[in-house]
C-alpha cells in the first residue's frame, strides 16, 4: 500500500473510467500515458471491466491500472487476476476489505462520514477514497472529518463530482494523496474513439494541479 501511495502521491490524477468495449482499453491507456497521466481506474460496472483491464496490463505495462466499484470478495479476486494494481470501491465493506487483505491486494475503500472512516481506519485502511466527495459535503466536509483523523495517517482520494475547476482546491489539502475523476474519459467520448479530446482534458486536468 504505501508504494500505492507513492506512486498516486506523484500522479495525483486518477481518471476514473466506464468502458463497455474491451477493444477500447489499450487505445484509451495510451491516449493517457501519451499526455501524461499513467493511472487510471476501470469500474466493474460492465461486464467489459477485467478484459479491459488484463489487455492494458499486458499493452500498457507501464500504465498502473486500478479496478473500482468492486463491491464483493468475488470481484476483488477478479480484478487481481485480470491484473489490476490496486481496487477500490465506493463504500466501506468489512468482507471486501478482508478479501482485499488476504490476497495482498491493495484497496482503497470509500468512506463519507466519520463512523466509515474510524471503521476503515480499524481494519488497516490508512488510503481512503472520499465518495461522493462534493455531494458529500466537499472541501469543507473533508476538512472537518480530517480534523478528528489527521493525527492517524490517513490519506485521501477524493472521487465524485471533480472536475478541472475543483480539483486545485482539493490537492491543497495536505491529506489528498490524489483525485479520481470521470470527466476525463466520459464514456461518449470512448465509444466513439474520441482520443485527441481525451488527450486534450488530461493536459487540462494536469495543468490545473
Amino acid at each position: 500500500m504505501n508504494t500505492l501511495l507513492e506512486k498516486l502521491s506523484a500522479i495525483r490524477l486518477v481518471p476514473v473510467v466506464v468502458i463497455n468495449d474491451a477493444e477500447k482499453a489499450v487505445p484509451l491507456a495510451r491516449a493517457l500515458m501519451d499526455n501524461g497521466c499513467g493511472c487510471m481506474e476501470i469500474t466493474f460496472r460492465t461486464a467489459a471491466a477485467a478484459e479491459a483491464i488484463a489487455r492494458i496490463s499486458r499493452e500498457v505495462p507501464d500504465m498502473l491500472v486500478g479496478a473500482g466499484t468492486l463491491l464483493t470478495p468475488e470481484q476483488v479476486e477478479q480484478a487481481r487476476h485480470a491484473g489490476a494494481s490496486f481496487g477500490a470501491a465506493p463504500g466501506f465493506d468489512p468482507l471486501v476489505v478482508k478479501a482485499a487483505s488476504a490476497l495482498g491486494f491493495p484497496f482503497v475503500p470509500g468512506v463519507s462520514t466519520a463512523s466509515e472512516m474510524s471503521q476503515a481506519l480499524s481494519l488497516g485502511c490508512l488510503f481512503q477514497k472520499f465518495f461522493p466527495a462534493e455531494a458529500a459535503g466537499g472541501v469543507k466536509m473533508l476538512k472537518s472529518l480530517l480534523g478528528a483523523f489527521r493525527h492517524t495517517g490517513v490519506r485521501i482520494m477524493p472521487t465524485g463530482g471533480i472536475h478541472a475547476g475543483n480539483i486545485g482546491s482539493w490537492l491543497e489539502i495536505p491529506e489528498v494523496a490524489a483525485c479520481g475523476g470521470s470527466w476525463i474519459c466520459e464514456p461518449s467520448l470512448i465509444q466513439s474513439s474520441e482520443w485527441e479530446e481525451i488527450g486534450r482534458r488530461t493536459r487540462e486536468a494536469l495543468r490545473a494541479l
